[in-house]
């Protein structure tokens, strides 16, 4: 286990191992998907959490469950679905035999929660979701339980497919670090992903990190120093996504209607200190910045009308920032 009160820099250099052995195990399951794997193991180590955007088949939930295969953290899958309540994931208070109410934790309670399909549940159930994202405890007929630390939701939705589909709100969305988007594999990737799991022999992965490890990795994220021109570099990335501000470029204006908050500034830096520990890097440099700042800008950034008209997507927008 590494201490957070150790040398800094052996820390760092045993995170960005750390990292490489994650990606090694989670390899021997996952073909291909790499800059995914590596955004999604970013969030876990910033305490944050993901949503993943693809159409079905793309392993989506296959790549959370390895995931939480690869660390020592309990996982729950909640399949969302309209009829869905509160209770259903928070759980509910019973009257036992001595006639007491006990509450009986639903499967939030876990350190690993795979949200599949979250768009498919009404709003009522998403803002549970959403109190235990930021609060990392719920509420239930009073009071208030916590959620066992580390704590991560990883979520999947499927963007095609919108009958019956509840729109996440732009609350929740801002409560996830990354919006990571899944293309299809290269026909090499899918020959290797036909070939692999059309026989039967099953490809197993080794625990790597547990969650006291996870939780002094996030610490070290947090004490890793970054230069003051790196961060201005991140505010000002965000400052310059809302439209009609002074920090605002012409075409931000006329394009979006809405821009990040700060929390995609406080994001942008986390992101940044975590993308450079594990390439080994002591400080986070304009490059780290620019490294997650797509995943971190797109669901934050509200593109117009004349824009939509257009076919100016967002990625492009995000780039011309950058």
């Amino acid at each position: 286990m590494i201490s957070t009160q150790g040398n800094e820099v052996q820390a760092v250099d045993a995170l960005a191992r750390s990292f490489e052995e994650l990606r090694a195990e989670i390899g021997k399951v996952i073909v291909g998907q790499e800059d995914v794997v590596r955004y999604v193991l970013l969030s876990i180590f910033c305490d944050g959490h993901s949503l993943l955007v693809g159409v079905p088949g793309l392993a989506k939930t296959l790549l959370i469950q390895t995931i939480s295969d690869v660390l020592h953290l309990s996982f729950k899958r909640i399949q969302f679905t309209p009829d869905l309540m509160p209770s259903d994931i928070i759980g509910s208070e019973l009257l036992d035999e001595q006639r007491h109410f006990r509450f009986i934790p639903g499967p939030l309670f876990a350190n690993i929660v795979l949200a599949d399909e979250i768009n498919r549940t009404p709003p009522k159930t998403q803002a549970a979701l959403l109190e235990a994202m930021q609060e990392r405890g719920v509420t239930a007929a009073g009071h208030r339980h916590a959620l066992p630390l580390p704590f991560f939701v990883l979520a999947t939705q499927n963007p095609i497919e919108q009958e019956g589909t509840y729109p996440l709100p732009e609350a929740q969305l801002d409560r996830f670090m990354f919006n990571i988007r899944l293309d299809y594999p290269s026909y090499a990737e899918e020959v290797a992903v036909v070939k692999a799991t059309t026989t039967d022999r099953q490809a197993s992965v080794n625990k790597i990190l547990s969650g006291d490890q996870i939780r002094a990795f996030q610490s070290l994220i947090r004490r890793i120093p970054i230069a003051d021109n790196v961060l201005e570099y991140a505010v000002n990335l965000a400052a310059k996504t809302r439209p009609g501000t002074e920090r605002a470029p012409e075409f931000v204006t006329n394009y979006l209607s809405w821009g990040a908050g700060p929390r995609a500034s406080q994001f942008l830096v986390l992101g940044a200190k975590a993308h450079a520990a594990t390439r080994g890097k002591y400080s986070p440099d304009i490059e780290d910045v620019q490294a997650v700042a797509e995943p971190i800008l797109r669901h934050r950034i509200v593109r117009n009308y004349k824009a939509e008209a257009e076919g100016i997507s967002t990625e492009s927008l995000i780039a011309k920032l950058l």
